[in-house]
């Protein structure tokens, strides 16, 4: 029925038409399984309660020489499986359980496997940037479909290349919960966004779109072959006495975090914050960036940490109802 027959319709008629309607919003619900993985069990839990959904614990076992063992609390027949894990370190782990508990849905009759990764590993590389480099993400994608995935939810995957090599894929921002954040949060001072790189130009600028202030972009390089970072102290915009906040998708070694932020200081700028969606902080990069003069690390709750302050779960569970309700 379309829009102009339904306002003919009686208004008694309407509300069975929305009841029905309600009904089979409800009984599609139910048929959707979250599958908690062990990286991502408080997450898992949130998206489960957005969506109102039956949520299926995995019971993880780890051997003396590192091999996983899992059992699903569960079966995953005739449902709609959406697996809930981030693929952080230990990365090949992670990355094996997802795979485990894919093939377990696919074999248990599962209606479809969605595997929900807010991090996915491997992204970075997205393509040979030497003679020899092997295009890992293509790998994890033929992987993830052989353990039968047929869709997969990811939030700020590092580029456009790394999705095409998806047959079937749906990137989440975190900028708009990040900016909320700020917005709520944190008391600023004239801000200026800025992205560390030219990469990261488009997300902070709808960043900053969404705050309604400047942005700004370094200019950075890396050599390939020794990962050295190098950033030009020249600025396009004057940051003098006015809070800044640096906006990337991960934050790894900190290396770059560190080297933008002491730009920024020696650019006389005031309060420097870093925002990012993935806080993979390795080893001391958390204190090396506040050693650099960061206030501030916030990120979302891809990873859990103590920097895990932004939760992902409304804007997840939204790609999930994309995937199943219209």
């Amino acid at each position: 029925m379309d829009i102009n027959g339904y306002l003919k319709t009686p208004k008694a008629r309407r509300v069975d038409i929305i009841g029905y309607c309600t009904s089979y919003l409800s009984e599609t619900l139910s048929e959707i399984s979250i599958i908690t993985g062990p990286a991502s069990s408080d997450l898992a839990d949130k998206i489960a309660k957005k969506l109102d959904a039956q949520m299926v614990a995995a019971e993880l076992r780890i051997f003396s020489d590192g091999e996983s063992k899992i059992k699903m609390a569960g079966r995953a027949d005739k449902k709609n499986c959406v697996i809930v894990q981030s693929t952080y370190p230990p990365t090949d782990t992670h990355l094996m359980q997802t795979l485990m508990l894919a093939k377990k849905c696919s074999d248990d009759g599962a209606l479809d496997v969605c595997a929900v990764i807010p991090y996915l590993a491997y992204a970075r590389q997205d393509r040979a940037f030497l003679e020899g480099e092997v295009v890992s993400i293509a790998l994890v994608a033929k992987l993830l479909e052989a353990a039968g995935v047929r869709h997969v939810i990811t939030v700020d995957i590092h580029s456009q290349l790394a999705m095409s090599h998806f047959a079937s894929i749906q990137n989440v921002s975190s900028i708009p919960l990040l900016a909320e954040y700020a917005s709520r949060i944190m008391k600023l001072h004239r801000l200026v966004a800025v992205s560390p790189d030219a990469g990261g130009t488009d997300r902070v600028k709808e960043f900053a779109r969404l705050l309604k202030t400047d942005t700004i972009a370094l200019k950075k390089s890396r050599d390939r072959t020794t990962g050295e970072v190098t950033i030009e102290e020249k600025l396009d915009l004057d940051v003098s006495g006015r809070d800044t906040i640096l906006v990337d998708d991960m934050i790894s070694s900190g290396e770059s975090i560190v080297k933008a932020a002491g730009v920024l200081r020696r650019n006389g700028a005031g309060k420097v914050y870093a925002m990012c969606a993935h806080a993979l902080l390795i080893g001391d990069a958390a204190q090396k960036i506040k050693q650099a003069g960061v206030q501030d690390i916030i990120a979302t709750n891809s990873i859990p940490g103590e920097y895990a302050r932004v939760d992902l779960s409304p804007a997840i569970a939204e790609a999930v109802k994309s995937r199943y309700y219209y």
